[in-house]
């Protein structure tokens, strides 16, 4: 069972990573949030590393190498079209720093997760944490974009399943609390941003905050000049 589920969320997230890459090209954007995305490739490297240099060639470990490929990748369209995303007092050599700062922290973390709870267990926790992370940034990107741009509906629920799966194996089956619990919060945010990818229409894409604030002054005049 903990195999099949394995299984089921490696497939789930090389999901996620192939549409993000085709999407994230194809609009000229980055489809996974960038704190996150950092997190990701280093927990990826990490273990992928580890599995490798301990000849631990379990399909996990695979997995893990396969995902961090496809992390590159993503990083790249990030590092690419990033900046196009953020105020425009953000220059480049400010977006390359920050980035820097990001991917740096992520390693330093993931380490401390290690250092802290060791090979076994630090993954795991690690893993859930950041996916509660990712499952909430997926709802701030798209209010930050004011619409489904960068994003995809398969995103959304080959994530739900691909953190499901695990949730299952690691949480339920192997009576961790801790991991339930994340998990549990997981499906409750990735659910509703299944929700709302669906209910946002192209009709519905929120208008920029700008032309909705110059459009509530012009209604606002033109009652306060009616008699």
């Amino acid at each position: 069972m903990v195999l099949a589920m394995t299984l089921l969320s490696g497939v789930a997230w090389t999901v996620v990573y192939v549409f993000a890459i085709r999407i994230g090209f194809q609009q000229r954007t980055y489809a996974i949030p960038a704190a996150v995305l950092a997190l990701n490739i280093a927990w990826e490297t990490i273990y992928a590393s580890r599995g490798l240099a301990t000849a631990d060639f379990s399909v996990q470990t695979f997995v893990n190498l396969a995902w961090a490929v496809a992390d590159v990748l993503i990083v790249y369209t990030y590092l690419r079209y990033g900046r196009r995303e953020l105020p425009a007092f953000v220059s480049r050599p400010l977006f390359v720093g920050w980035s820097i700062l990001i991917f740096i922290t992520a390693y330093i973390v993931q380490w401390l997760f290690v250092i802290e709870f060791g090979w076994v267990d630090a993954p795991k926790y690690a893993a859930f944490l950041q996916n509660l992370l990712m499952s909430i940034l997926f709802i701030a990107i798209f209010v930050a974009r004011r619409g489904p741009r960068g994003q995809s509906i398969v995103i959304a629920v080959a994530k739900w399943i691909g953190t499901l799966a695990p949730t299952i194996a690691f949480g339920a089956l192997a009576g961790s609390m801790f991991i339930l619990g994340l998990g549990i919060l997981c499906s409750v945010f990735d659910l509703a941003y299944v929700g709302l990818l669906i209910w946002a229409r192209p009709s519905r894409v929120l208008e920029p905050v700008d032309r909705a604030r110059a459009r509530t002054l012009s209604v606002t005049a033109a009652e306060t000049s009616t008699p």
